[in-house]
């Protein structure tokens, strides 16, 4: 796939830096990271380019658990101090995304070293942020370039590689559940994207072994694997291509957290564990015949708008308003539109089968998951049976996206176990 920006994994990614800035002319940065990710990379970037005669301003960011919200966000934006000048991130989610969302709004752009394999969105054109309990995708922009240092990824806690591959295979949902948008709902669909994007997919898992055996081959291939799914939704336009209904769980699921205030897990830790409980679906469908689905399909009525509105309240408590509004479209839903949906549903019906039979099992997905001693059930991370079903059957409505989520609540599938 033609992308226009640079992306290295190298032995040591400070030396291309340097050349990048000065082959731009680029003297002064603020550089950002947490105190992790300074000692691992970003002190030796900080002191590299200061020898080579540029200006840094390092912006630490500190706490606890530091996380993509108002109060981070206007942190990092305070140390600014409003000068002019772009941003080198150091570090791997969190990091990324402040750094993403402040220098789009400062109107400067940010270089990315990557600390971890442990998420696809280094690429991405928008950062989720948390603004009022509620985790949303805000739009901002992606680096100029990415300089990944091999040791430094290879070196980084197994866990974060383990949530890497987490947020990696689940490409294998969204994937599928991006076609049955386009051929359910008329979503806007790239076929030319989704062989790249699982491509890429399938080059990694290939790789398990050096993965798991954290050789540099493996880590490279995770990191291409998941830089790639970026300029995937990058050539897209936005992240249709890599989150479906597995993400959706997942971002269920942490947005529960932050509304208790308690600690979330890595958002690919959960993004694998809902990749398993989404392929589960996938192959519950696969043994629904056409005249299984014809059958609940005409049992199945539109819910009046008071029987949502319960189901929002009971799974979004005080984000309910938030979800209404992005569920205005169902909401105005009439019986006629559910007969048309119906109708479509069933005249693609060994459609929808293909997709299905594209999604790898759940015991094999289970399989790469425990490969890298990653989390593999819902109790892995935490989460008790009932959360683990309210997010199943909250999930659909938490994106105006048709994914396999809303697939499930029109057929009334039962849910994964």
């Amino acid at each position: 796939m033609n992308q226009s920006i640079p992306y290295l994994v190298v032995p040591d990614a400070v030396p291309p830096l340097v050349k990048y800035c000065e082959e731009r002319s680029l003297r002064r940065f603020f550089l950002v990271a947490d105190p992790n990710t300074y000692r691992v990379l970003g002190q030796r970037v900080e002191e590299t380019l200061r020898a080579n005669g540029m200006d840094i301003k390092t912006i630490l960011l500190t706490g606890d658990e530091i996380i993509t919200d108002e109060h981070y966000i206007v942190r990092a934006l305070v140390e600014t101090k409003g000068e002019d000048r772009p941003f080198i991130a150091v570090g791997s989610g969190t990091v990324t995304d402040i750094t993403r969302f402040i220098s789009h709004r400062s109107r400067e752009f940010f270089i990315s070293l990557p600390t971890a394999p442990s998420m696809d969105g280094y690429t991405s054109i928008v950062a989720p942020m948390v603004v009022g309990k509620y985790k949303m995708p805000v739009p901002a922009q992606p680096p100029a370039a990415v300089f990944a240092d091999l040791p430094t990824l290879c070196d980084a806690p197994s866990v974060l590689r383990a949530a890497g591959l987490g947020d990696l295979i689940g490409k294998y949902t969204s994937l599928a559940d991006w076609r049955l948008g386009a051929l359910l709902y008329d979503e806007p669909y790239n076929a030319e994207i989704d062989q790249y994007i699982r491509g890429t997919v399938d080059a990694a898992v290939a790789a398990i072994d050096e993965i798991a055996s954290v050789t540099c081959e493996g880590v490279t291939r995770l990191m291409d694997g998941l830089v790639g799914s970026g300029f995937g939704m990058l050539a897209f336009g936005d992240s249709r291509p890599a989150s479906g209904s597995e993400h959706h769980i997942a971002h269920y699921w942490e947005m529960m957290a932050i509304i208790a205030d308690r600690p979330a897990n890595l958002h690919g830790a959960e993004v694998g564990v809902a990749t398993a409980l989404s392929a589960r679906r996938y192959e519950i469908l696969r043994e629904v015949s056409r005249q299984d689905a014809e059958a609940l399909l005409a049992m199945r009525k539109l819910p009046g708008q008071n029987q949502m509105l319960a189901e929002i309240q009971a799974g979004y408590g005080p984000v309910t308003e938030q979800i209404i509004q992005i569920q205005a479209p169902l909401f105005k839903m009439t019986g006629a539109d559910l007969e048309v949906l119906k109708r479509r549903i069933l005249t693609h019906w060994d459609d929808i089968q293909t997709i299905a039979r594209s999604v790898p099992s759940p015991q094999q997905i289970k399989a790469w998951l425990a490969a890298v001693n990653g989390a593999v059930q819902p109790e892995d991370i935490g989460l008790s049976q009932a959360e683990t079903i309210l997010g199943l059957q909250s999930a659909h409505y938490l994106r105006d996206r048709f994914t396999l989520n809303r697939l499930g609540f029109w057929l009334t599938l039962s849910l994964p176990n």
